[in-house]
């Protein structure tokens, strides 16, 4: 049978779409060992019928931080929020008139916050903008690295405490800037001359991206390029990697497989607190002259005149490593909303990272009116691991994934259902016949809403016997959404 499942957009599966035992036995099993995957691709699915791929959608939260400060302003950005042992740290662009990048007004703020909902200014004192010294401003008459300074924590085992948290910063004249910093406060250069000298980089005129990845080992820095294809040049995103953080392997370009280009003007990738061999990006989906304001309109909301002819909007991607991104949706993520006011250009641009906000919540924020003296940073909230899902309706479902190797005693299952909805898993051998003891006839059916539930059959939880061997898994669902799986010690 063919495949049913689209390259990109939503995917919804009519008929049984299945992978051969030929092909997957060549592919070979994936081995996910005790790692959490999320549905937010087709890496692991191998089978479906009567399910799609639905794309999440945000439950707005709130303002987080109105940016009404002399030194902060209608051309706040470039956010990033941080959260260490319980304090979410959140670092942007202060610069309250338009101007040429990294001009003498702008400076990088810091804000803090113990629950990652609302976050306050604390007194810093160290350096004086406009007239005040008593203020949250951890850079200032750095031009041009204040345009856009973009931290990070730096997870790598046995980094020096003086260095655990780096950032980079700088235009295409400067290339970028290392920083360093104990506190993630107080920063000095790593050193004076650009770990990315200017002609190694082609643009650098948005957030650039570095964290320390696990998975690959490395440093990876994912940053704004251009990339002509045919007759439009599209806000391209590009990456390069480095064991140090100070020499850098030549930038490769990142491609979306077969989705169409679009311009991404910030790409927000990190990777998955939960799971972090997947990069998760809500980035900034950027529509060029596509404009929704009149000039009355835009007058009226006090709208900078060079800052409306625009509109923007937040959209999912996602990678796996490399230099390749997955757009499972083509959708918004997060749509601009009600009001004009969330209609101009470059407002709705997410900040860098997701954070865990609750017990079994996660937030993720945005900045809104961007141009306009009502700029603030707004926070929308996710169920954990619930960017997108695996889901089937009333009629139930039902999907297979490919051969996979995994390392455990229990499977554990993020899912939620309605009442009369449940949710049943078999296992199968690599072939897909069902393994006794762990057939749908043995399944326990799960019912409810939870972010972890540990799945059982007849003999009971543990999967222990299986652990080594390339099994599939069958889940059929019914009026149910299923978000995450793992299998745990």
């Amino acid at each position: 049978m063919n495949l049913t499942r689209r390259a990109f957009g939503t995917s919804v599966a009519t008929g049984l779409a299945a992978v051969s035992s030929a092909q997957a036995a060549a592919d070979g099993p994936l081995r996910i060992g005790g790692r959490r995957e999320l549905f937010v691709d087709h890496t692991l699915v191998g089978e479906t019928r009567g399910v799609e791929f639905r794309l999440a959608t945000p439950v707005d939260a709130g303002p987080a931080i109105h940016f009404d400060q002399p030194w902060e302003g209608p051309f706040c950005a470039y956010t990033t929020i941080i959260k260490e042992s319980g304090l979410f740290r959140m670092y942007y662009r202060g610069v309250p008139t338009a101007g040429n990048d990294g001009n003498a007004a702008e400076s990088t703020c810091y804000a803090e916050s113990r629950d990652g909902k609302t976050f306050s200014r604390p007194k810093l004192s160290l350096f004086e903008v406009y007239g005040a010294r008593s203020n949250n401003v951890i850079l200032a008459n750095s031009a041009p690295y204040c345009h856009n300074f973009s931290p990070m924590l730096d997870e790598r085992p046995g980094v020096p405490a003086s260095e655990r948290y780096k950032a980079l910063a700088g235009t295409q004249t400067t290339g970028l800037v290392a920083f360093v910093s104990s506190d993630g406060v107080h920063w000095k250069k790593l050193r004076e001359q650009p770990v990315l000298p200017p002609p190694k980089v082609p643009s650098l005129d948005s957030q650039n991206i570095s964290f320390w990845s696990e998975t690959e080992r490395k440093y990876l820095l994912y940053f704004r390029t251009w990339k002509k294809i045919g007759r439009t040049s599209y806000r391209w995103v590009s990456r390069a990697t480095s064991d140090d953080f100070t020499e850098w392997a030549p930038y490769e370009e990142m491609n979306y497989g077969d989705a169409p280009p679009e311009h991404l003007y910030t790409n927000q990738t990190s990777p998955y607190f939960r799971a972090p061999h997947i990069y998760i990006g809500i980035c900034a989906r950027f529509m060029p002259g596509r404009q929704i304001l009149s000039t009355a309109q835009a007058a009226e909301l006090r709208v900078n005149p060079k800052y409306f002819q625009d509109c923007s909007d937040a959209v999912l991607i996602t990678s796996r490593g490399g230099v390749s991104y997955t757009r499972t949706f083509m959708e918004a993520f997060l749509r601009p909303g009600v009001g004009l006011e969330n209609w101009v250009s470059r407002s709705n641009y997410p900040a860098l990272n997701l954070v865990q906000t609750g017990p079994g919540t996660m937030s993720f924020y945005v900045n809104r009116n961007y141009g306009q003296p009502t700029a603030y940073l707004r926070r929308y909230e996710l169920r954990l691991d619930g960017l997108a899902s695996v889901r089937a309706g009333y009629q139930g479902g039902e999907f297979i994934t490919k051969p996979l190797i995994f390392d455990g005693n229990r499977l554990e299952l993020n899912f939620s259902t309605s009442a009369p909805g449940g949710v049943r898993v078999e296992l199968q051998d690599a072939s897909g016949k069902p393994l006794p003891g762990f057939t749908l006839a043995d399944a326990n059916e799960l019912i409810g809403d939870e972010i972890g539930r540990i799945c059982s059959w007849k003999s009971g939880e543990s999967v222990a016997s299986l652990k080594g061997q390339a099994i599939r898994l069958r889940f059929v669902l019914k009026d149910a959404d299923i978000y995450a799986f793992q299998f745990q010690a």
